[in-house]
């Protein structure tokens, strides 16, 4: 076995690494990707073991993946996958780091929250990868010395082959260039101080999955060594000509692993204040906020693809210009904001578009919708149009709109900001609002009116249910509908023997 050197890092004349490859990790993030994608990493990102690596200045989201690495051994370009582990050279241990305050000035790209100096520390051993089975090797990572992260490659998505075939289709990989493979579940957050260590070790081997990607006999005890990096603090500040670090609550929950490690309250509704919300009609919510003034809280126009459903969440908002070609370029296409905005939906949020109305194209499609309904969104919510409403219709999750249509949304709509104040169907919608929908239409609520008008509502419905049973037996509406004191009286002694179901827990 080799000892990674100097020179050995030097060699590397590209780094790739792949988005999300084990299925621990795409349990842990919620969802399953078809097939591999990748990102590029600068080879001046590479680091030996031991060594230091600056969390940057003003950033608090230094994140570490460890990975097993995968350096080329001889050249390939369309390889096919039965033959492509015979063109890597070694496989070692990587720790894919990575600073979530910079993600958003990557536009998808990764070049400035994962290129840093010292970001791709790797070794401190190669082991031959004609000594391995690649379906049978262990990479652990440890904090401080406690164990955080630990898969084997039996937990692949995709397996190395796989990986090494599916790049060389595209572009020839040279000798040194180095394949991270992506990381499982466990990754977190470190901060000044901390020590991480990352080992690729050889795993008992599984016969049942070794077909094409067996190699070599995976003798036992076979260990790149720990990788051990030493996290520091960088101390010079970022200039204003170029992207400063900036966290949301959104990439603190990726960069940890859930809101709770992140330490974060819980986003959304409390179960409870929706149930309330959910088990009322928007009739009766609206009645009750009329009576509270506030007479401009319906989304005007649209209607349900589930109009059987009733939702309650926290809006999300996304607005949409009017298309112009030469924006288009550069805000409509990639990962702009409609596709960042859906990414990063939390469970119970309502995605609200503006779209001005404008029903002559397509706001969302099929693999969008149903990328909101994996995120755990409660509804989608647009007063423009929808593309593929057969498959958006055959959702669990319902979505609002104004009619449907083939076009894309760069036939209208530029997809220009979000999270923050929009109009939608005539109402304005500001983040956090919540959002209550069913067969009747859709209704704004300002947060802190939401428990006194769901608690209202509910003994509304319970008077109109007892009003509607009197009328039913033949009594007129007149001094019933709204009740006077007599028939008040009447109802108290009827809700003694008649509780409010929607009034309990």
């Amino acid at each position: 076995m080799e000892q990674v050197t100097a020179a050995t890092v030097k060699q590397a004349g590209k780094v790739i690494a792949v988005h999300l490859s084990y299925q621990s990790r795409a349990d842990q993030r919620g969802r399953t990707p078809a097939k591999p994608s990748y990102f590029l990493k600068a080879s001046s990102s590479l680091s030996l073991t031991d060594s230091k690596t600056e969390r940057p200045a003003g950033c608090e989201l230094l994140a570490y993946e460890g990975e097993i690495a995968l350096v080329i051994g001889t050249a390939a370009r369309r390889v096919s996958v039965e033959d492509a582990w015979s063109h890597v050279g070694y496989v070692t241990a990587s720790n894919d780091l990575g600073v979530y305050d910079l993600k958003y000035a990557d536009k998808g790209s990764n070049v400035r929250s994962k290129s840093g100096d010292g970001f791709t520390p790797f070794g401190p051993g190669l082991i031959p990868a004609a000594d391995v089975n690649p379906t049978a090797l262990r990479v652990r990572t440890w904090i401080n010395g406690e164990p955080v992260q630990d898969d084997t490659t039996a937990g692949l998505i995709f397996p190395f082959s796989q990986i090494v075939a599916d790049l060389s289709q595209l572009m020839t990989l040279d000798p040194g260039d180095v394949i991270l493979t992506g990381t499982p579940a466990g990754s977190s957050v470190a901060v000044p101080g901390d020590v991480i260590e990352v080992e690729v070790s050889s795993a008992a081997p599984d016969l049942s999955t070794a077909g094409s990607n067996t190699a070599g006999s995976n003798p036992a005890g076979l260990s790149t060594g720990r990788l051990r990096t030493v996290v520091v603090q960088g101390e010079t500040q970022f200039a204003d000509f170029g992207n400063g670090p900036k966290a949301t609550d959104s990439d603190r929950e990726d960069a940890y692993g859930s809101a709770e490690a992140a330490g974060l309250t819980p986003k959304g509704l409390s179960a409870e204040l929706k149930r309330k919300l959910t088990s009322v009609g928007t009739a009766t919510l609206s009645a009750q906020l009329r009576k509270r003034g506030l007479n401009n809280v319906s989304i005007d126009g649209l209607k349900s693809t589930r109009p059987e459903l009733r939702i309650a969440g926290t809006a999300r908002t996304l607005r949409y210009v009017p298309n112009r070609e030469d924006l288009f370029k550069a805000h409509g296409g990639g990962y702009n904001a409609q596709k960042r905005i859906i990414n990063t939906l939390n469970d119970g949020d309502v995605l609200v578009m503006e779209a001005r109305g404008e029903p002559g194209t397509g706001t969302v499609g099929d693999i969008l919708a149903l990328r909101a309904q994996v995120k755990g969104a409660a509804a989608i919510v647009t007063d423009g149009g929808v593309r593929d409403v057969a498959a958006v219709a055959a959702l669990d999750m319902p979505t609002f709109f104004t009619g449907s249509h083939p076009a894309v949304l760069g036939r209208k709509h530029i997809p220009w900001d979000t999270d923050l104040t929009i109009s939608c169907g005539g109402a304005t919608v500001q983040p956090g609002d919540i959002i209550v929908g069913d067969a009747d239409g859709v209704l704004v609520i300002p947060p802190s009116l939401a428990e006194e008008v769901a608690d209202d509502a509910i003994t509304q419905e319970h008077e109109e249910t007892y009003i509607a049973e009197m009328v039913a037996e033949g009594n007129s509406v007149e001094g019933l509908y709204p009740m006077n004191a007599a028939w008040k009286s009447r109802f108290a002694d009827w809700a003694t023997t008649h509780p409010n179901p929607a009034a309990q827990p």
